[in-house]
């Protein structure tokens, strides 16, 4: 069978999107491990998936696949590009778009100066939803490492959920921070039963920050939209920033802004489209 798809990347963060409403494809995990693969296949960090919505008031539903044939919750940056490639597929001709993912809805919206902004809901601090084993919110735990990683026996680490979970720490320099090391053990680490995205966040004043993420089922990307929301609503409620904030990631930035406890996290960026192709699976 020949599947038409668009390679796509926000900052970086790389995807294979492919229309699910005028062709009929099935993926299970050794078909997207397949494609993901960048010797043998496609190559991208995340597939993303346009379905048709499952309710009226919706535009269509939005499935996210990481490259272990995993699926997750929400990414961000996949959101930017989906809300690119509908309108570039002419499978919609609006400016505002709704969708659904397995974590709760989502509203996209693309700007004239070609940059997409995606409402990312409101952010959960709530230790059973993130989900983590914490008994109380907190603004900052400590999160203890049983093999003393890196000479490390406990890490101070905020905790949210932005449609999937994530911790954030503090490090000097982003550029020296052990992310090669900790960032596996601290994927999988007990605390987080359903394994949890890793933001490594380096404060440069209250309006900005500099981070790299090691994201669940993928490693380290070049840019991870949620994980950018999720340092910058930490970093607010550690009282470090204030509640418009510029994120640099290895790929480029992305301006987060949130108004504090009840309100949503907005998330502006771009995405770009790389080159269209057709696979046989």
């Amino acid at each position: 069978m020949l599947v038409k798809f668009t390679k796509m990347h926000g900052l970086g963060n790389d995807f294979m999107v492919v229309d699910c409403i005028t062709q009929k494809v099935f993926f299970n995990s050794d078909l997207i491990k397949r494609l993901g693969d960048r010797h043998f296949g496609v190559g991208f960090d995340q597939l993303l998936v346009v379905e048709p919505p499952y309710s009226p008031e919706l535009d269509f539903h939005y499935r996210i696949f990481n490259q272990d044939g995993s699926e997750v919750q929400m990414c961000g940056n996949g959101a930017r590009c989906f809300a690119r490639f509908v309108v570039e597929h002419n499978l919609c001709n609006k400016k505002e778009i709704r969708v659904s993912t397995v974590s709760g809805e989502l509203t996209l919206v693309l700007e004239d100066d070609g940059e997409v902004v995606v409402n990312m809901g409101k952010p959960i601090f709530d230790p059973k939803k993130i989900p983590c084993t914490f008994d109380k919110e907190q603004a900052c735990y400590e999160l203890p490492l049983d093999d003393n990683a890196c000479g490390i026996k406990t890490l101070k680490i905020g905790a949210v959920s932005m449609g999937n979970p994530h911790m954030v720490t503090l490090v000097d320099d982003v550029n020296t921070c052990f992310i090669d090391s900790l960032g596996p053990i601290l994927e999988s680490h007990k605390c987080f039963p359903e394994r949890v995205n890793v933001g490594f966040m380096q404060v440069i004043n209250r309006s900005e920050v500099n981070l790299r993420v090691y994201e669940r089922g993928c490693g380290e990307t070049m840019a991870c939209g949620s994980g950018a929301c999720a340092a910058a609503v930490v970093g607010m409620k550690q009282g470090l920033l204030d509640n418009k904030v510029k994120v640099n990631l290895p790929g480029g930035s992305l301006h987060i802004s949130y108004s504090g406890e009840g309100s949503c996290v907005m998330m502006k960026g771009p995405a770009t489209t790389v080159f269209e192709g057709a696979i046989n699976i």
